[in-house]
């Protein structure tokens, strides 16, 4: 199990200068009006007041919801911090009071929201008051999104209930310490056959539900990097197409034209090609990368995140060469349309034979998911740029890339189905593949004419 800090142990973690902002309401402790006349709260719960007092009196805190304004890796932000020591950390309206004036404060000053998360989820002793607070948060989260401010959630142990399922799971990037109890569900309430590995950090994690899991003592330097990416995009009134596209990446193989499109296949199939964690490198002078699709998948054949080129901030989803799974396509797509909403550009490689089409694909939603990629890079509003690296096998490789800014390098190829499979189609030997291909006018030259890419990168000079 993961050490409990306290919220002021681990605001001491991630920065030096927390200043508290006015309790809603103009109170003190237990600010809400239905407080103030009831001690017993909202639904008359009998000792909850002296519940609260014994939680002060332990806690040095008000409620179980810090919130402020601090200075991370040099950038302002609001920032909430969960007391799990106050009654579990739990949420009532007074908690809901804070959290909607820390959204609140991050939205009216367009600074990044972070949340350091530690909570047992709504508090029972004010009954459906404490659970509507969800709704509170939720309205509170939209007017976040559509304002254009990142959040970062940070998930203490433990982060369940509610309060994951709303301020830790809404959050645009999700870090979580090692060996956290992160789960809807807390301990006490689970069946009681559950497996305890899938209400951990880590099993979050690994069916991408959280895209980092940092250690306590590298959390300062995380929110920095990902205050730094998620903050590089639009920073006025400009529409975000105004911003210019991402350069395509340049070659990292020098080589003619290929000669016949059964050469543009093979070369693209080259295992000892370029793949897109190379282009990646070579592009990039950091990166920070995003994990999953928040469905339970995981694609480790795309690489989604954000990075730093020449200065500037852009997002890039990678195949990696293999069959993109439906999780890889739903990824992308989540990638895409945070970085359309951060005002962020967008560069993606493509690189695939095709989309995965077996039963377990089929059953995931292959067909939704290519659908969902394909509608996130068309409604984009900021401009995004596509290079062909390797393979572009019909419909699973063109999700991702982007109508009229797309590029190839020397030794990829695009093609409406594999010239194998368009042979078997059309009831030709194997033999006939290679013909076929040149029949499917896929080289990159091909490409060029036909009007499906702009040119052909050329290595750096």
């Amino acid at each position: 199990m993961a050490e409990r800090l306290t919220a002021r142990e681990v605001i001491a973690l991630v920065t030096n200068d927390f200043t508290p902002l006015p309790v809603p309401g103009g109170g003190g402790t237990h600010a809400p009006e239905d407080i103030a006349r009831d001690p017993d709260g909202p639904i008359r719960w009998a000792g909850y007041g002296a519940s609260r007092a014994r939680a002060a009196e332990a806690t040095g805190e008000e409620e179980s919801v810090l919130h402020g304004t601090a200075t991370i890796g040099g950038r302002a932000v609001a920032l909430v911090a969960f007391e799990f020591g106050f009654l579990g950390g739990s949420l009532g309206r007074a908690a809901g009071d804070r959290l909607v004036a820390a959204y609140g404060a991050a939205q009216e000053r367009r600074i990044p929201l972070v949340s350091l998360v530690a909570t047992g989820g709504s508090r029972m002793q004010e009954g459906m008051v404490a659970l509507t607070q969800l709704q509170r948060v939720a309205a509170a989260t939209v007017r976040l999104r559509e304002s254009g401010v990142p959040h970062v959630a940070v998930l203490r142990d433990p982060s369940t209930g509610g309060g994951w399922a709303t301020v830790g799971a809404g959050a645009d990037v999700v870090l979580a310490l090692p060996s956290a109890q992160v789960a809807f569900a807390g301990s006490r309430v689970r069946p009681p056959d559950a497996d305890p590995a899938a209400y951990t950090a880590e099993d979050q994690w690994k069916h991408g539900h959280v895209d980092a899991l940092v250690r306590p003592e590298e959390l300062r330097a995380a929110l920095s990097r990902w205050l730094r990416l998620l903050s590089g995009g639009r920073t006025s009134t400009a529409p975000a197409s105004a911003s210019p596209p991402p350069p395509p990446p340049h070659a990292l193989v020098d080589v003619g034209p290929p000669g016949t499109g059964w050469a543009a296949v093979s070369r693209a199939r080259d295992p000892r090609r370029p793949r897109s964690g190379a282009y990646l490198d070579a592009y990039f002078e950091e990166r920070a990368a995003v994990r999953g699709d928040r469905a339970g998948g995981v694609d480790p054949g795309v690489e989604c995140g954000f990075g730093l080129h020449a200065g500037r901030v852009i997002a890039y989803a990678a195949q990696d060469g293999s069959a993109t799974r439906p999780a890889g396509f739903r990824t992308a797509a989540r990638l895409v349309r945070l970085a359309d909403r951060l005002g962020i550009p967008v560069l993606t490689l493509i690189d695939t034979p095709g989309a995965a089409n077996d039963a377990e694909a089929e059953r995931s939603g292959a067909g939704p998911a290519i659908a969902d990629a394909f509608a996130a890079i068309a409604g984009a509003r900021v401009p995004v740029t596509s290079l062909l690296i390797g393979e572009g096998g019909s419909g699973g490789a063109l999700a991702l890339a982007a109508p009229g800014n797309t590029w190839a390098a020397p030794d990829g190829y695009f093609s409406v189905i594999a010239p194998e499979l368009a042979a078997a189609i059309l009831k030709r030997p194997p033999e006939q593949a290679p013909a076929t291909a040149d029949q499917l006018r896929l080289r990159p030259q091909d490409l060029v004419e036909l009007g499906v890419v702009r040119g052909i990168v050329t290595p750096t000079a």
